[in-house]
């Protein structure tokens, strides 16, 4: 299913395309673009379907990995691109791990912030979420239609400037009022208010219910490695570690030219220590 995507496209020389992650927009890429583009890249940063200003089908099929590695195969082929780096944070990362395995061809280099590739679960992931992490464990939480989109649409802000893990006892307590994070401006925290105040979080969760569809989809890229240069990056107090570690890529990434863990920063890392991912793509796409 195609859709139309709004896209940041900047700068000049070889490509770059940045996939963003949940609750995130092109706008998260916002101290990448720049500082790639006057490095002397071609940055392309589309607001993910779902997202921003992009096209937000209705059905939840729509947003499997298929049709979001396929955005951006038509995100190239419209700019007449063979192939490009391919770099995603969050969601945006599992995106890029998967569209290097299944269109190896297009795919210059690839690298994964936050969330590392992850090799196939010998069944369904979800009920095995359910068994370890338990119902309350947010990916879990995020699949009844309806239930998260109420709770995290209710207060927008709220939302977007929370510490806490979104879940039913995150939903449940509504007085409390988080402040703005030390690394997003006012003028910055807005646009997310008022992107995800128009467009709701349904096309995001979207996302999170095929992750069983997903794991069925890819059964025949299940045994593939990523052979082409790969670069991991992630904060040192990224929670997603705990349950997504690093050494999961060992003898599927078989050429990972580095592991990154930022000291001090958290999971949104290209928007808290946007120098040291800067300084790290850079290097990295300098090595190629």
């Amino acid at each position: 299913m195609e859709v139309e995507l709004q896209v940041i496209d900047q700068g000049e020389g070889n490509p770059v395309v940045l996939a963003h992650g949940f609750p995130e927009l092109a706008y998260s890429w916002r101290h990448q673009v720049s500082g790639l583009a006057e490095a002397g890249y071609r940055v392309i940063a589309p607001d993910m379907r779902g997202y921003g200003r992009s096209a937000a089908p209705e059905d939840v099929e729509a947003y499997d990995v298929i049709e979001l590695c396929s955005d951006l195969v038509r995100v190239l082929d419209d700019r007449g691109l063979e192939k490009a780096a391919i770099v995603g944070h969050d969601w945006g990362a599992n995106v890029a791990w998967h569209f290097a395995l299944m269109h190896p061809e297009r795919t210059a280099c690839v690298a994964g912030l936050s969330v590392p590739l992850v090799p196939r679960s010998p069944a369904p992931p979800l009920p095995i979420m359910r068994e370890h992490l338990g119902e309350d464990f947010y990916i879990v939480w995020f699949q009844e239609p309806g239930v998260a989109e109420a709770a995290l649409e209710r207060d927008v802000r709220r939302t977007l400037t929370t510490t806490r893990v979104w879940g039913a006892d995150w939903a449940a307590q509504t007085d409390d009022d988080p402040p703005r994070p030390a690394w997003l401006s006012e003028a910055d925290l807005q646009v997310y208010v008022d992107a995800f105040t128009q467009t709701g979080f349904r096309g995001g969760l979207g996302y999170y219910r095929n992750i069983d569809r997903n794991w069925e989809q890819t059964a025949d890229v299940a045994d593939r490695r990523i052979e082409q240069p790969a670069l991991f990056l992630t904060g040192e107090r990224d929670p997603v570690r705990t349950f997504m570690p690093a050494e999961a890529m060992t003898g599927w990434v078989t050429d990972l030219r580095e592991s990154v863990v930022v000291p001090g920063s958290g999971h949104w890392v290209t928007q808290d220590a946007p120098e040291a991912v800067n300084e790290a793509l850079l290097r990295f796409l300098a090595g190629l």
